[in-house]
């Protein structure tokens, strides 16, 4: 895993924003456990097409520990079909340079990726709820307490 920071050429202002943040904290003491995320990721979309067919969005890379992949998935289901796709996903993972020779598969009980919130639908008001609104608002908008306008005098 090559050194993925680079430095600014002498002279040069230092960066603003967010990439200085993101540079400050690369060089300081997480900064190998942050590049290390930031390659397992890279690593995890390189093999994301060699999955197998509707599971990418329920498995993940979680390591690449010694010579072993290992992956998190969210259900049993696709354990075993990650299982049947080693020998497919080993080849991947020797054709872009990883020396590696098993790939282990973890379950979670937890989904992967946030569910994503269904927007609520609102029925159309009917007819008859629209009348009971527009008296509703009527009396709310008359000034005495029977309903009735003050204005008239009785």
């Amino acid at each position: 895993m090559p050194d993925s920071r680079s430095l600014p050429p002498k002279g040069a202002a230092p960066p603003a924003g967010p990439r200085a943040a993101l540079d400050a904290l690369l060089a300081g003491a997480a900064g190998g456990t942050l590049r290390r995320a930031l390659w397992l990721d890279a690593v995890d979309q390189l093999l994301r097409p060699h999955l197998p067919p509707g599971s990418a969005a329920h498995a993940r890379l979680a390591n690449v520990r010694g010579s072993r992949l290992v992956f998190v998935v969210d259900a049993p289901v696709w354990h075993a079909r990650l299982r049947l796709a080693a020998p497919a996903l080993l080849d991947a993972a020797r054709s872009i340079g990883l020396e590696v020779e098993a790939v282990d598969v973890r379950t979670t009980t937890r989904p992967l990726q946030p569910q994503p919130t269904t927007a609520t639908r609102h029925t159309p008001m009917t007819a008859a709820g629209k009348a009971g609104l527009a008296a509703a608002l009527a009396l709310l908008r008359s000034d005495a307490p029977d309903g009735t306008d003050s204005d008239r005098e009785a």
